[in-house]
């Protein structure tokens, strides 16, 4: 059978297509092709007043159930999406003139994949998690250094234990759309649905 890549924009081809499964074949090519951080993603929150946010992230974990990042759940981030568990995605592979977008709700990661995680990241990381009250306002460079530096000392050459702050949260999709770059702007796009995790997936393509 064909790749999923050269069929999704068959208007001829009417069966079936798996987004996450599509989703693999595009990022494998991004990692081969991407100057710089394939897996970073552009992440949208809003604020109890509804106003949007957005910064880049990074895609730490996947699988058929979504997408995980990890963060301080005291920042911006992480207190939005307490709050309003709902988020979007965007990927963009500039090389390969492609992206992803990603809208749904969103779901805290298990402990032990947390633990999990961040038995992965270095010590400089670990330690830097405990050091950064995220999102906060901070007084210089050097405060934050000390910080760090005390931190350091304390915790001498044992583990690091993960700060209860900090864990992941995963997307679960409710949408997806797959961006391919057209001459004249002319750009191909479709968009895969479904009304919740246990429902299956309809796509439709749309205009650009």
């Amino acid at each position: 059978m064909p790749a999923l890549s050269d069929l999704i924009f068959d208007d001829a081809f009417t069966g079936a297509i798996d987004p996450f499964a599509l989703f693999e074949e595009w990022f494998a090519v991004a990692k081969e092709k991407e100057l710089n951080d394939p897996h970073a993603m552009a992440l949208a929150t809003v604020n109890a007043l509804g106003l949007p946010n957005v910064r880049m992230v990074l895609l730490n974990a996947r699988d058929q159930r979504g997408f995980a990042f990890f963060t301080n759940f005291d920042s911006a981030k992480g207190e939005e999406l307490q709050a309003h568990p709902q988020a979007a995605l965007v990927m963009h592979w500039k090389s390969v003139r492609r992206q992803v977008r990603m809208r749904g709700p969103v779901e805290v990661v298990t402990v032990a994949e947390a633990d999990a995680y961040f038995a992965t990241r270095s010590r400089g990381s670990q330690i830097g998690a405990h050091a950064s009250a995220q999102s906060r306002p901070l007084a210089s460079r050097d405060e934050l250094k000390a910080r760090w530096d005390r931190l350091d000392a304390e915790f001498g050459s044992g583990p690091i234990p993960r700060p209860v702050h900090w864990s992941g949260f995963r997307l679960v999709p409710s949408e997806f759309e797959f961006w391919q770059d057209g001459e004249f702007r002319l750009h191909n796009r479709m968009q895969f649905l479904r009304a919740d995790a246990q429902s299956p997936w309809t796509r439709q393509r749309l205009n650009p």
